[in-house]
C-alpha cells in the first residue's frame, strides 16, 4: 500500500469515528529500503506500529552471495522483490557478512539488528522455522549497532522499484 492510500484510508477512519488502524505491515530490510520514504514517517506521525516482513530479504542476508538454497532457486515471488540492484545487493550483503564476523554474531541477527533499529519499527516478522531462527532473533534485540556500522549497511542501497504489492 502506498502511503498516500494509508493516510486516506487513516483519515476515512476519522471522519466517520471508526477504528484507526493500530499497525502496518509492510516491506523492509536492507536490501528493500523503500518504506523508509514515506510509510515509516507517516507511522510514525500518526502512532502506528510497523511490522515489517522479509526482514532477512528471504534468507538473501544471511548467506554468501553466491550461495543457492532450494528456496533460491524456486521461489519466483523473491525473484520480484531482490536482484534488480545486483552489485550493490551483493555489497550489501558482503557488509553484512562483515558486520557479522568482526562482532562475532550471525548474519542473521545483524540483519534484525539494523531493522529494530529503526525506532517506528514494533516487531519484524522473522518467519521461524528452525530453532536457530529464534535464537538469533532474540539475540538480535540486545545486538545494538553502531551508527557508523548502520551506516556501512546502508551506502551501498540504490533506489528501486516498488515491489510487493501492487
Amino acid at each position: 500500500m502506498f502511503a498516500w492510500q494509508f493516510a486516506k484510508s487513516l483519515y476515512a477512519a476519522d471522519a466517520h469515528g471508526w477504528t484507526r488502524f493500530a499497525s502496518m505491515q509492510n516491506h523492509l530490510n536492507l536490501l528493500y529500503r523503500e518504506e523508509e520514504r514515506e510509510m515509516l514517517p507517516l507511522c510514525a506521525a500518526e502512532g502506528i506500529g510497523v511490522i515489517p516482513w522479509s526482514p532477512m530479504a528471504r534468507g538473501r542476508l544471511t548467506r554468501d552471495w553466491s550461495e543457492a538454497t532450494k528456496r533460491s532457486e524456486t521461489d519466483e515471488f523473491g525473484r520480484t522483490l531482490y536482484g534488480a540492484s545486483e552489485e550493490a545487493d551483493r555489497k550489501v550483503v558482503e557488509r553484512v557478512a562483515g558486520i557479522a564476523s568482526a562482532r562475532g554474531v550471525s548474519r542473521a541477527q545483524v540483519a534484525l539488528a539494523w531493522v529494530l533499529s529503526k525506532p517506528v519499527v514494533t516487531a519484524p516478522i522473522i518467519g521461524a522455522s528452525k530453532p536457530q531462527h529464534l535464537t538469533d532473533a532474540l539475540a538480535a534485540v540486545s545486538l545494538k549497532l553502531s551508527a557508523e556500522e548502520i551506516a556501512a549497511l546502508e551506502e551501498p542501497y540504490v533506489p528501486r522499484k516498488i515491489a510487493g504489492f501492487s
